[in-house]
């Protein structure tokens, strides 16, 4: 057993984790950081296994942590990356709506878009075909600004910067307690080793409700994993698709819709489509973890929402076990996308957070106690946020440390 002494504790070696981390020792040099991450390398789960988009914050809310965020973010993250020579593209993207029915959310996703300060326009067919040949819709926004980037290399260059800053970045360290003890909180790891920390923050993304209750503080929110299932496109038909090709979402439930992404490495990623995963790791179909599971179908704000979007599960688990319902689903934005076009790709979770009355957190939810300040849902565009994310939460702990 080790015992390490430190300012600050961040369990969580993700994308907002480490961010958070490097931030703290940008704006206050010499204050002593620990990062505790449970697996053997930085951004092994959501971070590592996202779509890679750099988001413009078009669709949020004007005002929300979201929209703020995300703005600001992105130019951070495009600073960093550029100043690191982290491979990243500002390639644009393009929604679309496919009929006149999907007109009037077009024009309010435009609307928001314009009130974040977003460069987008509306634009017609014979624009959406000059932009993406083979997308099919009525019309569509431009989204110059958006982009792709490699989040697994941000974390990697991110830890590295930590390191070189006096920080300790602590691998195989999974966080099995949390006390209180002479003023200040002791994480213990499943190997037993210690840090005693004068603040904890919590970024554990999949385990942050599990890690918020371990710092005494009762979550007002549960994580539900989703499970983000993809395809990637042979390359023969990388053509389909020149960049980043995105339906019109629907208002009422927080995911995008199978969409089309170009990846920084090369290729084109298809989907996701969005089923309950039955385990907070379960990335593949036959995954299961019991423990999660039955936490899951236990608590009644999943109940809630199940009995309130049994609709859309349902769809979604039919284009799980069909890969012709999921072609049929792509062929809505691409006509001509063919069953033969597409392979497996590797799926990610979503930490869904859900509230006892079943509603989905769709914003960022931070708690805080004495001692700790958990970020209990960090949804999408967390990764694009992540560095002014980690600003904010530097700015509540500042005050903390003295």
């Amino acid at each position: 057993m080790t015992l390490t002494a430190t300012d600050v504790a961040v369990v969580g070696g993700g994308v907002v984790g480490l961010a958070t981390a490097y931030q703290l020792t940008r704006t206050r040099p010499g204050t002593r950081v620990v990062v505790l991450e449970k697996e053997p390398e930085v951004g092994r789960h959501q971070t590592g296994h996202n779509s890679g988009v750099l988001h413009s914050g078009i669709y949020y809310k004007p005002g929300s942590l979201k929209a703020l965020n995300c703005r600001q973010g992105k130019r951070l993250m495009e600073e960093f990356c550029a100043a690191e020579e982290i491979p990243y593209e500002i390639c644009g993207k393009v929604i679309v709506a496919i009929d006149e029915s999907d007109l009037p959310a077009l024009e309010r996703i435009h609307e928001r878009g314009q009130a974040n300060g977003v460069a987008c326009e509306v634009i017609g067919k014979e624009r959406l075909a000059e932009l993406e040949p083979h997308a099919a819709g009525v019309k569509a926004i431009h989204v110059p600004e958006a982009g792709i980037v490699d989040y697994k290399e941000v974390c990697r260059r991110l830890a590295q910067r930590i390191q070189e800053a006096g920080g300790q970045v602590l691998t195989d360290a999974r966080v099995a307690r949390i006390e209180r003890s002479n003023g200040k909180a002791v994480v213990t790891t499943a190997k037993g080793d210690e840090v005693e920390a004068r603040q904890i923050v919590n970024c554990a993304g999949l385990h942050c409700d599990r890690v918020t209750a371990m710092g005494g503080v009762k979550p007002d929110a549960r994580i539900v994993p989703f499970r983000g299932e993809y395809f990637e496109l042979k390359p023969e038909a990388h053509h389909l698709c020149k960049n980043l090709i995105y339906p019109v979402p629907d208002p009422a439930f927080p995911f995008l819709g199978v969409h089309f992404t170009r990846m920084i490495e090369g290729g084109v990623e298809c989907g996701p489509n969005a089923v309950l995963a039955f385990g907070r790791e379960a990335y593949r179909k036959t995954d299961f973890n019991a423990r999660d599971f039955l936490e899951t179908v236990r608590y009644p704000g999943f109940r809630k929402l199940a009995r309130k979007y049994w609709r859309t599960g349902l769809g979604e688990m039919w284009r799980s076990a069909s890969k012709k319902a999921f072609v049929k689903a792509l062929s809505r934005l691409v006509p001509e996308i063919r069953a033969e076009h597409l392979v497996p790709a590797p799926a990610g979770i979503r930490a869904q957070a859900v509230q006892p009355d079943g509603g989905m957190v769709d914003d960022f939810l931070i708690q805080e106690a004495d001692h700790v300040i958990n970020v209990n849902n960090a949804p999408s565009p967390a990764a694009t946020a992540s560095l002014n994310i980690g600003l904010a939460i530097v700015d509540r702990l500042l005050p903390r440390l003295g």
